[in-house]
C-alpha cells in the first residue's frame, strides 16, 4: 500500500480537481438552496481516491470542497462551512476502499467499486444532513428536520450517485489499466 506523496500522485491530484470543478459548471438540476445535479463531478475525485487510496483521496476531496466554496461561497458558519465543503466533499475520498480490492476485473471487483462509490456520496450526504439539521431547520416548516434535509440532501445526491455508477461503469474498463499503473 503506497501512501507517499509523489510528484505525479500531486499532479493527478491536480488535474482531478481541475476536471470535477469544470464538470460541477454542467449542471442537470440545481436546487434552490444549494446542491445540484451535475455531470458527474464527484467522479475524477473518486476515481483518485480509487487510484491512490483513502488518505489522499480524503485530502484531495477536502481540497476540491475548499475551492468549491471558494467558486460559490455559502457561509452561515464556521461549522456549517466545514460541513458543507471540506468535510462533505473530502469524505468522497471514502471510494479510496477500493484502492484495496485486488481482483477489480471481475463481478465482485466491480461491486467493491459500486460499493465504494457508494460509501463516498452517503458519506457527503451525512456531512449535507448535519449541516441542514443544526443550521437551516427552519426551512423545515412543520416537516422534521431529519427528514426534512435527508429530503432535500437526496434529492440531488441520489441522481448523482445513479449518474456516478453509469459513468464509472462505462468508463471503468479503459481506464483500468491506467488506475492500476502507478
Amino acid at each position: 500500500m503506497q501512501k507517499r506523496w509523489n510528484v505525479k500522485m500531486l499532479t493527478e491530484g491536480g488535474m482531478m480537481i481541475a476536471l470535477a470543478t469544470i464538470l460541477s459548471y454542467i449542471k442537470v438540476y440545481e436546487a434552490p438552496m444549494g446542491g445540484s445535479v451535475t455531470a458527474g463531478s464527484m467522479i475524477p475525485i473518486m476515481l483518485f481516491a480509487i487510484r491512490w487510496g483513502v488518505t489522499p483521496g480524503l485530502t484531495i476531496g477536502g481540497v476540491y470542497g475548499i475551492l468549491q466554496f471558494v467558486l460559490k461561497p455559502y457561509f452561515y458558519h464556521p461549522v456549517q462551512f466545514i460541513l458543507d465543503y471540506p468535510l462533505a466533499f473530502g469524505i468522497l475520498g471514502l471510494a479510496g476502499i477500493a484502492y484495496s480490492i485486488k481482483d477489480r476485473d471481475s463481478v465482485k471487483g466491480y461491486l467493491g467499486i459500486f460499493l465504494a462509490v457508494f460509501m463516498g456520496i452517503l458519506g457527503r450526504m451525512i456531512s449535507h444532513v448535519l449541516s441542514g439539521v443544526i443550521f437551516f431547520a427552519e426551512y423545515a416548516g412543520d416537516l422534521n428536520p431529519w427528514i426534512y434535509s435527508i429530503q432535500y440532501n437526496a434529492y440531488y445526491l441520489v441522481p448523482e450517485l445513479i449518474i456516478s455508477c453509469i459513468v464509472i461503469a462505462i468508463i471503468w474498463k479503459p481506464l483500468e489499466k491506467t488506475i492500476k499503473a502507478k
